[in-house]
């Protein structure tokens, strides 16, 4: 807590986005209850639910390459003002869904209000590395990540209780929040400016001596590197084009982004489970729901601290070997959950499941903060977002389809076990010695970073 206390009181930039994050991702729960509250009141509230679902689910198959394109090519601060503009706009025009119930109106808003997400969400993954130093960078990373997590729990407690007192109040929190959002990006200074970096000569990819000298790595390795296209892309397909092959020739990323769809195949499954658990399963009600769903925020919450504390201590043979034990521990726990006779048992599990992917996602972020090229960076986050959130998206609608044939228990023994075949994957690549360290990448040429989490 100390660290991050300074963080705070001494990176004026950091503590710029960490203020819009929590405003505008608490305004963010009041429109989730808001838009489910309204889809449950339709004669056929499953139907609805299941096209807001897909509404949501769509946008992110082409948000994702557009907003990393952008983020890539424009000044990142511009472009997150942006989403949150754009964001008000559009979380204002859910008001009109309370006097025009058509379903084609609650779809087309809550689609353009995902479409939008990426540009702030990936630029701000985007960005950190440029305001927080070194130094700072890992402390800055799980504390992004669990002030998410736990601004789950409490903007689902304030926006039930907003929903309570009326839809407009919510939207209009909602709205407001991201103008909030916007004003405090708009604080974020540097003199240099957010445009990212124009070419890759500052990842240290200037032939094989210095990235050895660097790494350790073979020429092998070297020769990836130089694979990395430096032609200037024309176009924004053919820049997303190359962002791919970016990801795709370092291992490394390769196998994050492998794991978080895997993870999220299994995973997404959840948002429909715990409803189901705590209704069918256990018969424990709303109160059902809310334990399981508030166990598992305590879970994330103890899995981001566990991170922060491993982080800096791990070498990279440590992380990888970390990763492909947190995710057979979150498999399993996940399918203990799922077989639990009491709900108290079944919270127990469902906390370990959870603490188990908050390390394993604070530890994988942090390493691409540090590896990932500042040229690249837009698209290859926006990227996992949009494969993790449209795997997770699928997983959800399957596990609903699936309900009507099988029991939650069976549904929840699946999912686990699938989240858990990461690990496989992993372990296997790790062991044939396929996910070698990159070289981590300096923000300019006289700040190079020479240590790894």
């Amino acid at each position: 807590m100390k660290s991050f206390g300074r963080l705070l009181r001494h990176n004026q930039n950091y503590r710029a986005v960490w203020t819009g994050q929590i405003v505008s991702e608490i305004g963010d729960h009041f429109n989730n209850i808001a838009v489910m509250s309204l889809a449950m009141e339709h004669p056929k509230p499953g139907l609805v639910v299941t096209g807001v679902f897909l509404a949501r689910a769509v946008p992110m198959l082409i948000a994702g390459p557009v907003a990393g394109v952008l983020l890539d090519r424009l000044d990142r601060r511009r472009v997150m003002i942006a989403s949150d503009l754009v964001r008000a706009v559009i979380a204002l025009g859910f008001i009109f869904c309370l006097t025009h119930r058509d379903n084609w109106l609650l779809f087309a808003l809550s689609s353009l209000l995902m479409f939008a997400s990426p540009f702030f969400t990936s630029g701000r993954s985007s960005i950190l590395p440029s305001i927080a130093t070194p130094d700072e960078l890992h402390t800055a990373n799980t504390m992004t990540q669990t002030t998410a997590w736990a601004s789950l729990t409490l903007g689902a407690f304030l926006g039930a209780i907003g929903v309570q007192s009326g839809y407009r109040i919510a939207f209009t929190f909602n709205a407001i929040s991201f103008l909030v959002s916007a004003w405090c990006v708009s604080r974020l200074h540097r003199p240099e400016g957010f445009r990212p970096a124009a070419s890759l000569q500052r990842t240290g990819c200037r032939g094989g001596t210095k990235q050895e000298g660097n790494t350790g790595q073979s020429a092998d390795s070297a020769s990836r590197c130089a694979q990395v296209p430096q032609t200037k892309a024309v176009g924004g397909v053919r820049e997303y084009l190359d962002g791919l092959r970016y990801m795709k020739s370092v291992p490394l990323f390769a196998a994050i982004a492998m794991i978080s769809v895997g993870w999220a195949s299994g995973g997404g499954a959840a948002q429909i489970l715990f409803s189901l658990f705590g209704e069918k399963v256990f018969r424990a009600g709303p109160m059902g729901i809310g334990l399981i769903w508030g166990c598992a925020g305590v879970g994330l919450l103890i899995g981001g601290a566990i991170a922060y504390r491993l982080g800096p201590s791990l070498t990279f043979k440590q992380y990888k070997t970390t990763i492909a034990i947190v995710y057979v521990i979150h498999g399993g726990a996940y399918i203990l959950f799922s077989q639990m006779p009491t709900i108290i048992w079944a919270c127990v599990f469902i906390a370990i499941s959870r603490a188990a992917v908050a390390i394993s996602s604070v530890l994988n972020v942090s390493q691409l903060m540090h590896h990932v090229d500042d040229r690249f960076r837009g698209r290859l986050f926006a990227t996992l977002e949009s494969l993790t959130w449209s795997t997770m998206m699928l997983s959800m609608m399957a596990a609903g389809a699936a309900s009507t044939v099988y029991s939650p228990r069976t549904i929840g023994a699946w999912a686990g076990a699938l989240s858990s075949t990461t690990a496989i994957f992993w372990t296997w690549r790790n062991l044939t010695g396929k996910i070698p360290e990159p070289p981590i990448t300096a923000e300019d040429d006289t700040e190079a970073v020479t240590h790894a989490i």
